[in-house]
């Protein structure tokens, strides 16, 4: 019995008389290893008397007969019709339980599942299944594929509808491992695909692709359908397990893992071993970048809204599992253009939009993966092949026929963060706007997502500006660009414009483009996206849409502030656009509702200003600076010093995250440049001027030590967050280094050190701050104030 059922507490002993139920006798014997261990060992007339009354349907008995007759020297060819008759009673509950969409799996739903787990016919399929290792005797009775089909498809359907069956399959390490070598039998592979899919999503720690026998050779013996398919097995074992959204997910908690855990993780290990894979990147660019015939009539095409239909159908699914088969048999070599899917004999079955949705399937599972792949440890290298493989250009191609196609009727907005079954469609769009994001991210072969004519642009825009051209462009490998006169990036803010005020897509469109200008700042890159009207259709989405999504204005604060950063031109146009008082109090009032999310567009402001007002010599800059609502708000030192309060105040060391550090590092920011013209204690004075004005003495300058406290733990130990400090500020890393030293300061002398500032009686500068309790935190503060210091919003 694979399965302690909710059956088993009703044959329990009572007032400690011996049980002599049969169920309790086989739990004793599976313990024990003596007497009865599975249920197929009970008598026969026993089990059918028993049937009539339980109504098993006879899979006891079927069960029974199925063990005697697959020893190991058996024929097992004689078994095939015992297991086909158990399959028929499997498989129409395994179908109801998918287009009923059941959430959890339930014995009252799926009797016959059940029956056969508590009879112990999954251990029984899985023994059938590896009785070609259990002996070393050299004319062992073989498996027919059809037999070995019809096993993994009875395993497959006790994990859809038996709760438990799946996690135990995961495991048995043997039986993980032993399927794969299935995976080289073409006529089976599909059905092993899917059951070890779903066995890796349950097993608590990501399988060693390196333990697989004959790795290499096994992924080379993929035709590119196989391929595609075995991409989703590969999108399980090398990413980073979810930690889930509670404070694991915060800085504090990585921190300490990353203290218990120095060696490189198993997915980071998976990811180096599909490297050292002959040929392996290149295949899934080809599959990333390979085109699809559009349906000549409009009317064949699949509309979305239909799509989930239609997978759940199991004779659609069984149709394109044969398609694929046959697909692999008649291509002795692969093609581009699936000549032979198109001459298949079940072609005709499918309408045309099929084909589309079904290679678009795939190109998420492949795009998925490379996408992981570039934000591995082996980017650099990465990077070098796709950029070999010309994925961009051929993404480029495909942009306007597959990837961007016309949204049909009815497409539903979702979110970034929102739970939901998207369409293959949607699904796409998203992993290859993330894959753009991770490629253009802080890498010099962002420029192969323009053309050679935009490339060429660049250049003039450097000339006229009398600007040396930046390094990443003079060495970008022209043959290697997008193809045409538009490039990825020039089409992606076309559609960008056009999508809805609200859609998803827009949060990723913007992280996107914005990713193509993180780093140092380029005002080259800055105008050559400012020529194409970016700067005014973002202040259109803040001020003036109604955009209610905070996903969505956050991707826009973040891309205005890369857009903006130290460029003088930007500033003129955000000015010739923000005309009246009533529109600039509007985007005020955007940034103020959440300035988490609006941060990095402050700290964007608040650098350019310190620039500019260095560069009075520049007629265009002081026209601009004396004109500009924005660069005259940001110069009074009292707004300056109620965005250090608000952004002090609404973070503290257990709750600082990927997401909203940024806050802390935009506070240094401003107290950094105060530094540097001299005015370090005016703005800590005001600060403690605020905490006694609020009747919290102490609390807001200790939050803040604390923060810097983890600050220097935090980047002190990590290279690339500290290279991407310097790069985005233009301020020297050491200087981040020296004011957090300073403010750090215990002398009480020190007119720069925050503990000069706190009062003895409220100094609470020794604490562990990583042993404070985020429970303890919250005790401190109610629901309705900030959680540093209590202050009001």
């Amino acid at each position: 019995m694979a399965t302690r059922g909710p059956g088993f507490s009703r044959t329990q002993t009572r007032r400690g008389k011996p049980c002599k139920n049969i169920f309790h006798k086989i739990r004793q014997g599976q313990v024990t290893g003596e007497g009865l261990t599975r249920g197929s060992q009970v008598p026969v007339a026993l089990l059918e008397e028993r049937d009539k009354r339980a109504q098993w349907q006879g899979i006891p008995v079927l069960l029974r007969r199925l063990h005697k007759s697959s020893h190991p020297n058996s024929d097992l060819s004689k078994i095939h019709s015992i297991v086909m008759e158990l399959s028929s009673l499997l498989s129409m509950e395994a179908i109801s339980f998918v287009t009923e969409e059941r959430k959890m799996p339930q014995e009252s739903i799926s009797p016959n599942t059940y029956t056969f787990d508590l009879f112990g016919g999954v251990d029984l399929f899985m023994e059938i299944l590896m009785r070609p290792t259990l002996t070393i005797q050299q004319n062992t009775p073989t498996m027919s594929d059809d037999l070995i089909k019809d096993c993994l498809s009875v395993l497959y359907n006790c994990c859809i509808c038996t709760e438990g069956v799946t996690k135990s399959l995961a495991a048995r390490e043997d039986f993980v491992m032993y399927l794969f070598t299935l995976m080289s039998n073409k006529k089976v592979f599909l059905q092993t695909a899917t059951l070890i899919e779903d066995i890796l999503s349950v097993r608590k720690e990501i399988i060693q692709l390196e333990e697989i026998p004959n790795l290499d050779s096994l992924v080379q013996s993929f035709n590119q359908q196989q391929l595609a398919n075995f991409c989703r097995i590969l999108s399980v074992t090398i990413s980073e397990p979810d930690v889930g959204v509670d404070d694991k997910h915060t800085l504090l908690a990585r921190s300490t893992q990353q203290k218990t855990s120095t060696c490189p993780s198993h997915a980071e290990n998976n990811q180096v071993a599909l490297l050292n894979i002959p040929g392996f990147i290149e295949r899934l660019c080809k599959l990333a970048t390979r085109k699809v015939t559009e349906a000549a009539d409009a009317s064949a095409r699949l509309e979305l809204e239909d799509w989930h239909s239609w997978l759940d159908n199991a004779l659609v699914l069984d149709t394109l599992m044969q398609l694929a088969i046959e697909e692999a048999e008649q291509s002795s070599t692969e093609s581009s253009d699936e000549s032979s899917l198109s001459s298949s004999p079940l072609r005709h079955r499918l309408p045309q939009s099929m084909k589309i949705v079904h290679e678009i399937m795939y190109k998420v599972e492949v795009l998925y993966v490379l996408c992981v792949l570039l934000m591995g440890r082996q980017r650099n290298q990465v990077h070098r092949m796709l950029a070999e493989f010309k994925l961009i250009p051929g993404l480029n191609n495909l942009f306007d026929k597959l990837i961007w196609r016309k949204q049909p009727f009815g497409h539903i907005l979702h979110r970034q963060n929102q739970s939901c079954d998207c369409s293959p469609e949607i699904s796409f769009k998203i992993q290859f706007l993330r894959l753009l994001q991770s490629f253009s991210d802080h890498h010099e072969n962002k420029y192969l997502l323009l053309s050679g004519q935009e490339l060429n642009e660049l250049s003039d825009i450097y000339l006229n500006a009398n600007i040396f051209e930046m390094e990443a462009l003079n060495n970008t490998d022209r043959n290697l660009v997008c193809d045409g006169k538009k490039g990825l990036l020039t089409r992606l803010i076309s559609v960008m414009k056009k999508e809805p005020i609200d859609s998803s897509f827009r949060f990723w469109q913007a992280r996107a483009v914005e990713s193509f200008l993180r780093g140092t700042p380029s005002y080259a890159d800055q105008v050559f996206l400012l020529r194409r009207g970016l700067l005014e259709h973002i202040l259109y989405c803040i001020i003036d849409s109604g955009c209610k999504s905070h996903d969505v204005l956050q991707s826009y604060f973040d891309l205005l502030g890369e857009l903006m950063k130290f460029n003088i031109d930007a500033f003129k146009r955000f000015n010739k656009y923000v005309t009246t008082e009533e529109k600039f109090q509007m985007f005020l009032t955007q940034i103020n509702s959440s300035l988490v999310d609006s941060n990095m567009l402050v700290r964007c402001i608040v650098l350019s200003l310190d620039r500019f007002e260095n560069e009075t010599n520049d007629v265009k800059v002081v026209e601009v600076f004396s004109e500009c609502r924005l660069l005259s708000y940001m110069a009074q030192v009292e707004n300056r010093l109620l965005f250090l309060l608000r952004l002090i105040s609404i973070i503290n060391v257990q709750t600082l995250t990927q997401e909203n550090v940024s806050c802390l590092n935009t506070s240094l920011v401003i107290l950094m440049l105060a530094r540097r013209r001299g005015k370090l204690p005016l703005y800590l004075s005001a600060l403690r001027e605020k905490e006694y004005s609020e009747k919290y003495p102490g609390c807001l300058l200790n939050n803040f030590h604390n923060l810097l406290r983890f600050w220097q733990h935090h980047y002190l130990n990590k290279d690339k967050d500290s290279t991407c400090l310097e790069n985005s500020s233009c301020i020297p890393f050491t200087y981040w280094k020296e004011t957090v030293s300073v403010l750090l300061g215990s002398g009480r002398s020190s007119r720069c050190a925050i503990a000069t500032y706190i009062d003895e009686p409220y100094r609470d500068l020794d604490r562990d701050f990583m042993e404070l309790s985020l429970e303890t935190e919250r005790t401190l503060f109610t629901s309705q104030t900030h959680p540093a210091c209590g202050y009001n919003s």
